[in-house]
């Protein structure tokens, strides 16, 4: 079996410029930043829009409530939003509205809940 690139490279038949060898680098370089700053790994913000409407009547639009019973979840970690809102659905969190909580989660997957999450940690609350 033959491997003609790799034995031109070995031989020194074939050579990588410095040039070629510097925008290699940079076009992976910038492959890999841009594949991490788009990565949600708890969900998709867009499809949890979509999946949040029950939340904006108590939490606000975009994550802002105007009423002090309910708290705001715009900028929370996803982490935690994901956690808490599995929490309610699996009655560990208990309190007031708990039930109301279980009630309103009772539909969504785990899908549903990390695009959900996703959703509430993207807004700035503006």
């Amino acid at each position: 079996m033959s491997f003609p690139l790799g034995e031109a490279l070995f031989y020194g038949q074939l050579s990588l410029n410095r040039e070629s060898i510097m925008l290699r680098t940079l076009l992976l370089t910038s492959l890999i930043f841009t594949s991490t700053v788009y990565a949600n790994p708890f969900g998709d913000a867009e499809k949890g829009k979509v999946k949040a409407p029950s939340c904006v009547y108590c939490h606000g639009t975009n994550g802002l409530s105007s009423n002090d019973a309910y708290p705001n979840l715009a900028g929370q970690s996803p982490k935690y939003l994901y956690d808490s809102m599995k929490a309610y659905q699996d009655g560990l969190r208990t309190g007031p509205l708990a039930e109301m909580m279980k009630a309103q989660l009772r539909m969504l997957n785990d899908e549903d809940l990390r695009d959900v999450a996703a959703f509430f940690a993207e807004q700035s609350g503006d």
